[in-house]
């Protein structure tokens, strides 16, 4: 039996059909291997190991939507940095955010991007900005999604029994 619920943020609009990926996704799994511990598999063999704060050797839940956020951030960018800087340019995207435990969200995440454009005048280095902005903005899909909000359909699986 598969049973479906959504959640609609609030700036959302379900009328508004979403547009078709052009690749489906690949296949994510997250499973449950002990008590509040679970390994999240890609069907590109990547792992990574969840859990709550108190687990040793594991990742929140949160600290992973802030690292696809900084990593999208920085990969968002890449081209256009390293059209200006080289291939072997360093960043650090920083990103940080405390929990609104009474709401359970994030109400703010804040990325610091950390780059070395000391080698360039100022001008370019503040136009350099402008452009890594406007790539980010344009091609970051994880914080597009944040900023705009998206439904989520919740189905179960429940092996023919009531759910």
């Amino acid at each position: 039996m598969t049973e479906s619920t959504s959640h609609t943020t609030p700036h959302t609009t379900p009328q508004t059909p979403a547009p078709q990926a052009a690749h489906p996704d690949p296949d994510l799994r997250v499973e449950r291997i002990g008590t509040r511990r679970y390994v999240g598999t890609s069907a590109r063999g990547a792992r990574v190991e969840i859990g709550s704060a108190d687990v040793e050797g594991v990742f929140t839940p949160g600290e992973l939507l802030k690292i696809a956020l900084g990593a999208c951030t920085a990969m968002a960018s890449d081209f256009t940095i390293s059209r200006r800087l080289g291939d072997d340019y360093a960043a650090t995207v920083r990103v940080s955010g405390d929990a609104d435990r009474e709401n359970e969200r994030y109400p703010l995440l804040e990325e610091t991007y950390e780059l070395d454009l000391s080698g360039l005048d100022p001008a370019m280095a503040e136009r350099l900005v402008g452009m890594i902005r406007r790539s980010v903005d344009k091609a970051c899909t994880v914080g597009r999604t944040l900023t705009a909000g998206t439904e989520i359909a919740l189905g179960f699986e429940t092996g023919g029994g009531a759910a």
